[in-house]
């Protein structure tokens, strides 16, 4: 519903405040749709620019807006009908309903607009403390708002009736000769909110592909120094397709008012029930005082919600289908992720397999280190054996990494890394786990791979000097979380280098050699890098197995690095349901064959890429 909200409200705020030429213009009827149409695209064609380079627009603007509704209310109260204060009195509402019955009931959807204002200023608890939010509603979007709608009541109560085919509506309570400027500034302002929620929308679709629940997209930082700031390309031009389609769909703001309401309140009233769970599971409260909240807060909002469905053939099925779609998607999405994870899981390797095996593995050891990327925390994944029982050879170093999103914003550079091994050290195994948050920025493959080996040397001395300490624990053994911080014992030799782009460090092969003087023949864009040697220290104290096993590690680092990935087919299992072949063999392969690969892959150069097909029968 929030993503529907990212389509419907940048439709109806653009709509809403270029319909004041219709008070303004002759032939209006000619002009508000291909004008608020012109609006959106340039709206959504900026968005790749960011936030950042107008973004000190966005509060003298919206400032300016509610001096001006707050002045205009005030001149109509004054001009028109000083007493509408007295629609403050709860009694009034009550003599409405009473009076009116079901009537007044339906009306409620209608009045829903009059509430999103709120809604959607504490959604920017991410972006201000609550403090700020608390002053700015209070002192000046509250009574702003409030004398804008008393305003619009004072001007009605003396007009019951205008002329032409014109709606009551906000421009009609304008005096006539400031609705121009008032226009402009509507614009602005409908442009800055628009805005908001569209930045809105792709924050909320960046951190559920994080979390797995959300097909990977192209995630773009349009900032260098407010990380919030993203735009996504796909996202950014699906909200503009629809937000013109329900534009030139509806041209009309009653109906949209109605899909935008429905959304806002679906958005409020999951919420209350998601917050009497935080009451119980997180607050450990009692559970009568989450009954309590959600039938005080969860009463008023149903209300509300049970009028907004009545406008279900009035525009309100738009947010019910848009928010089915997307749930769609998200399930077929995650359902199929789910199937593939518990495939790895339960067709890993075990472990007395690999002891079985002896130090070599009984395979061929070539020099240079193997990163195996695996979405495993534990074992050996099944693109393991089924690589090794093909084609018996295998790097002297093996690491299998797996890069885990944590829901967090950040993850601290010192516990980026749990390293372990993966049975005894002859074996040369290793595993590494790599924690990013859902706001991470992610490094390129020659930062990552010279953190990852200055970890897992860390990590070896580490486990000389305190054998016992650990952080976390796997059944592969311990973890220790390791620190990107470099110290003494290990140092670095740094020297400027130019190489292609798509070049691999020091390779000691000659047909590989070969392969990558081609690649730098048809590769002539060079970039300059800096090339990382580790030096060990000439210290008597240092353990000579630890030595070795270091050596051998620089040894290997020095011979080159492969990045070998998996590359699943997920299919449904024979006598599979109807439903789960849909799922799995139609809208998951089409999700996963359209949508971004792994974030792993898309900064490794392609001669130090490996992929290892496998299918997957889920």
């Amino acid at each position: 519903m929030v993503i529907g909200d990212g389509v419907l409200t940048p439709a109806i705020s653009v709509f809403s405040a270029v319909s004041g030429l219709e008070l303004s213009m002759s032939h209006h009827e000619y002009a508000v749709v291909p004008i608020t149409c012109l609006i959106l695209v340039g709206l959504f064609a900026l968005q790749h620019y960011g936030t950042h380079r107008v973004g000190f627009m966005f509060a003298p603007i919206v400032l300016t807006w509610l001096i001006c509704i707050s002045a205009i209310g005030l001149y109509n109260i004054i001009h028109w009908n000083p007493h509408v204060y007295q629609a403050f009195s709860p009694y009034y509402m009550y003599k409405f309903l009473k009076k009116t019955q079901r009537g007044g009931w339906m009306s409620l959807g209608g009045i829903l607009l009059c509430i999103t204002g709120s809604e959607a200023m504490f959604a920017d608890l991410g972006h201000f403390s609550q403090l700020s939010i608390k002053i700015a509603f209070t002192s000046i979007v509250y009574p702003a708002v409030i004398l804008a709608y008393m305003g619009q009541a004072a001007y009605i109560s003396r007009h019951h009736t205008i002329s032409g085919n014109y709606q009551f509506g906000f421009y009609v309570s304008v005096p006539e000769h400031i609705r121009w400027p008032v226009l402009g500034i509507a614009i602005l302002a409908s442009v800055v909110g628009s805005q908001a929620i569209i930045t809105g929308t792709f924050s909320i679709i960046k951190q559920c592909t994080a979390l797995g629940c959300f097909p990977r997209v192209k995630v773009v930082h349009t900032s260098n120094k407010i990380y919030g700031q993203i735009y996504i390309p796909e996202i950014n031009w699906i909200l503009m397709t629809l937000c013109l389609a329900v534009t030139v769909g509806f041209r009309d703001t009653k109906r949209m008012g109605n899909a935008a309401g429905l959304a806002v309140i679906t958005v409020m009233l999951v919420t209350t029930c998601l917050m009497s769970l935080v009451i119980v599971l997180c607050w450990h409260k009692s559970a009568l005082l989450a009954l309590c909240f959600i039938l005080c807060f969860g009463s008023i909002e149903a209300l509300y919600f049970s009028a907004s469905l009545i406008k279900f053939l009035e525009g309100a099925w738009v947010p019910l289908v848009l928010a089915l779609i997307f749930m769609s998607i998200m399930y077929a999405w995650h359902y199929g992720t789910i199937k593939k994870y518990e495939f790895d899981m339960q067709n890993k390797v075990s472990m007395k397999w690999l002891l079985g095996l002896g130090p070599s593995l009984g395979i061929v050891r070539v020099p240079g280190i193997g990163l195996i990327h695996t979405e495993l925390v534990t074992g050996i994944p099944a693109i393991f054996s089924h690589f090794v029982t093909n084609l018996p050879a295998f790097h002297q170093v093996l690491v299998f990494v797996c890069i885990k999103s944590v829901p967090v914003p950040y993850v601290l550079p010192e516990e980026r890394f749990l390293i372990g091994r993966v049975g005894p050290k002859e074996y040369r195994l290793y595993r590494c786990i790599v924690r990013y948050g859902y706001r991470d920025a992610h490094m390129d493959d020659h930062e990552f791979e010279n953190q990852l080996i200055f970890s897992i040397g860390e990590f070896i001395q580490s486990e000389r000097k305190s054998p016992r300490a650990s952080n976390d624990f796997c059944q592969d053994g311990k973890m220790t979380v390791i620190g990107t911080t470099r110290k003494e014992d290990i140092k670095f030799h740094e020297e400027d280098e130019c190489m292609p782009s798509a070049s691999i460090s020091n390779i000691r092969s000659p047909i590989i050699q070969s392969i990558h003087d081609i690649t730098e023949i048809n590769s002539p864009k060079v970039t300059k890098r800096k090339k990382v040697r580790f030096l060990l220290p000439n210290s008597p104290e240092m353990d000579p197995s630890v030595r070795d096993e270091l050596q051998e590690l620089s040894e290997a680092k020095e011979s080159g690095t492969a990045f070998i990935l998996g590359h699943s087919y997920v299919k449904a299992k024979k006598g599979s349901s109807f439903l789960k072949k849909l799922v799995i063999n139609v809208a998951y392969d089409f999700l996963r064959k359209n949508c971004r690969g792994p974030s792993t892959a898309l900064s490794i150069p392609h001669i130090s890429l490996l992929e290892v097909g496998m299918v997957y029968q889920v």
